[in-house]
């Protein structure tokens, strides 16, 4: 059986960060969910569809083909065959992927596809996102629930933001966290909330390491 680590949480609690080094550590590929919303989100504003539609994004979402390639345990995300993994990050997708991950019709289009990616070969997968442990992969061995508080979370955001070249303001940033956290905790479809057999790492003061380490001691008791 494929060894699946699911990794939640709220957004800039390090999961990605995280996700990606436990899985280098631990020679396992990587999904980072949260990017094929993004694909859906990028196809959406490139096809000129209104974020509003749900019917229409439903309809995109069964019908894109997105495809993941793994690159030495890395993913890299095909849309319609072309490589759009450094594009998802830009503003205007950054600005309408909360919306659009919302929609019951795009979340179930892709869980399907993730499940079937987890279960890809024997190698074991990392899979981090905001539903892995309750919804797409409620079977994963081991379940981790990340946390950070809304400042610490600001200024993770803040720093990746000024990183790629981009300024935002701190109040600015600050609601569009809150905001993110509304969205996906209020959603009706699969909302942001730990797994009852989830271990909850609070991330605040913690190093990337020492968060990695907290997981691969969970691994290790299995």
């Amino acid at each position: 059986m494929t060894l699946k680590v699911a990794i939640d949480g709220p957004v800039a609690s390090g999961k990605t960060v995280v996700g990606r080094a436990l899985a280098r550590r631990t020679a396992m590929r990587f999904l980072d969910t949260g990017t094929m919303y993004r694909a859906v989100t990028w196809a959406a504003l490139d096809r000129g569809l209104d974020i509003a539609d749900e019917g229409a994004l439903s309809d995109l979402a069964e019908a894109l083909d997105v495809r993941l390639a793994f690159e030495e345990g890395e993913q890299r995300i095909m849309v319609e065959g072309a490589d759009v993994t450094d594009v998802l990050r830009s503003p205007s997708v950054e600005a309408q992927v909360s919306p659009v991950s919302a929609v019951s019709g795009v979340r179930r289009a892709l869980v399907d596809q993730q499940r079937r990616v987890a279960e890809g070969d024997d190698s074991g997968i990392v899979v981090v996102g905001r539903d892995i442990g309750t919804v797409v992969l409620p079977d994963a061995q081991v379940k981790a629930y990340l946390e950070a508080s809304l400042a610490v979370r600001v200024r993770r955001r803040h720093d990746e933001l000024r990183r790629r070249g981009e300024r935002r303001d701190l109040e600015a940033l600050t609601e569009a966290v809150e905001l993110r956290d509304k969205i996906d905790s209020e959603r009706a479809d699969s909302p942001l909330r730990p797994a009852v057999d989830a271990v909850i790492i609070d991330t605040d003061g913690l190093r990337i390491d020492q968060v990695v380490g907290r997981i691969q001691d969970l691994i290790g008791r299995l």
